[in-house]
C-alpha cells in the first residue's frame, strides 16, 4: 500500500452536507461522490485502497476488478449490499459501524408513538387550517388522544436500539414485552416480560419493529401475523421495510383492522407516488430518518475515521468478514 492511501467515499451524500469527512480525510487522499451509479463504480473506485459505501452496492465482479482495494469501509451498520465473501476471498476485511444510532432511532420511535397517542401535530395542523377559529368551544378535537401510561409497549428484537426503546417506554410508564430469539437478561426496571412473537403481538398495544432483514425475518409480519393485533394498536417499523408485507399492512389499515402504523422504512426507498402505505389512513410515513439526527451522523463519522486508523495501523475493528481479526 502506498504511503498516502487513496480513500474513495461512493455515496457521501448519505451523512448530509455538514459531515465531519475531515476525520477521515486526515489519514490519506480522499474523494468524495454524492452519489455513484452503477456504471461509474469501477472508475471512481479504481486505484482506491480503501471504498466507503452506504447504499452503492459492492457485487462480486466489483470486488474482483479493483486490484488496488484493500479495505471496504461501511457508513452503516448493515452490510447486504457489500459481497462479503468474495472480499474474504481476497483477504479485504469489510468494517462496518455499529452503536451509533440507538438514542436517535429510539428518540423517534417514541416521537411517533406520542404522535399516534397524541395526536399534536394533526391538531396543530388543525388550528393552521382554521378550524379552531371557527369553533364556538375553547378547544376541540376530532380523534381520541391517549396516554401511554400503563399500555403495553412490544419490542421485537432487543439489541442496543430495542433496548432503548424499552428503556423509554418504561420511563413513560407503559409496560414494556419484548421478543427476542436468545435469551437476554431482564432489564434492570419492570413492568418488563420476554414473549413469544405471537404472544407479543397479540398483547401489545404498539409493537416496534427491531430485528435485522434475514431470510428468516424477511415478511415477518404477514397478514396473519396483523391479525394477531389489537384493533387499536400500532406497528411502528424503523429497521428494514422488507419485514412488513406491506399489501397485507395497507389492507389492514384500510379495513380498520388496526389502530395505525409508522413507517421509517418502505421496501422501496424511495417510494412510488402511488405507493398503498402513502395515502393510507392513520399511517405516519417518513424518508428514512430515525437514524440520522446530528449526533448519531457524527458518531458515525467518528468511528468510521477509527475503522480506517485501525486498518492502516494493521488492527482492523468492526470487521464483519471475519478478515484480519
Amino acid at each position: 500500500m502506498s504511503e498516502t492511501p487513496r480513500i474513495v467515499v461512493l455515496d457521501a451524500w448519505t451523512m448530509g452536507r455538514e459531515a465531519y469527512w475531515e476525520l477521515i480525510g486526515d489519514q490519506g487522499e480522499l474523494t468524495l461522490y454524492d452519489r455513484t451509479a452503477p456504471e461509474e463504480l469501477l472508475e471512481r473506485a479504481h486505484g482506491a485502497q480503501v471504498l466507503f459505501t452506504n447504499k452503492t452496492v459492492l457485487d462480486k465482479n466489483a470486488i474482483e476488478a479493483l486490484p488496488e482495494l484493500r479495505c471496504i469501509c461501511l457508513l452503516a451498520t448493515g452490510y447486504n449490499v457489500v459481497d462479503v465473501a468474495a472480499a474474504a476471498a481476497r483477504g479485504i476485511p469489510v468494517c462496518n459501524v455499529p452503536g451509533y444510532s440507538p438514542s436517535s432511532v429510539a428518540q423517534h420511535v417514541m416521537a411517533v408513538t406520542l404522535e399516534l397517542f397524541g395526536k399534536a401535530c394533526r391538531h396543530a395542523r388543525a388550528v393552521a387550517e382554521g378550524r379552531w377559529s371557527a369553533q364556538p368551544d375553547f378547544c376541540f378535537w376530532d380523534a381520541p388522544i391517549m396516554e401511554l401510561a400503563n399500555k403495553t409497549m412490544g419490542v421485537v428484537g432487543f439489541g442496543a436500539i430495542g433496548a432503548r426503546v424499552a428503556e423509554l417506554a418504561h420511563a413513560f410508564g407503559m409496560n414494556v414485552l419484548a421478543y427476542a430469539p436468545r435469551a437476554k437478561e431482564l432489564p434492570p426496571y419492570g413492568p418488563f416480560a420476554f414473549a413469544s412473537l405471537v404472544d407479543l403481538f397479540e398483547d401489545a398495544d404498539v409493537v416496534s419493529l427491531h430485528c435485522p432483514l434475514t431470510p428468516e425475518t424477511e415478511n415477518m409480519v404477514d397478514a396473519a401475523l396483523l391479525a394477531r393485533m389489537k384493533p387499536s394498536a400500532f406497528l411502528v417499523n424503523t429497521a428494514r421495510g422488507q419485514l412488513v408485507d406491506e399489501d397485507a399492512l395497507a389492507a389492514a389499515l384500510q379495513e380498520g383492522r388496526i389502530g395505525g402504523a409508522a413507517l421509517d422504512v418502505l421496501r422501496q426507498e424511495p417510494p412510488a407516488a402511488d405507493h398503498p402505505l402513502l395515502g393510507a389512513p392513520n399511517c405516519l410515513v417518513t424518508p428514512h430518518v430515525a437514524w440520522a439526527s446530528v449526533e448519531a451522523r457524527r458518531r458515525l463519522i467518528g468511528i468510521a475515521a477509527a475503522n480506517v486508523r485501525a486498518f492502516l495501523a494493521g488492527s482492523p475493528q468492526n470487521v464483519v468478514n471475519g478478515v484480519g481479526r
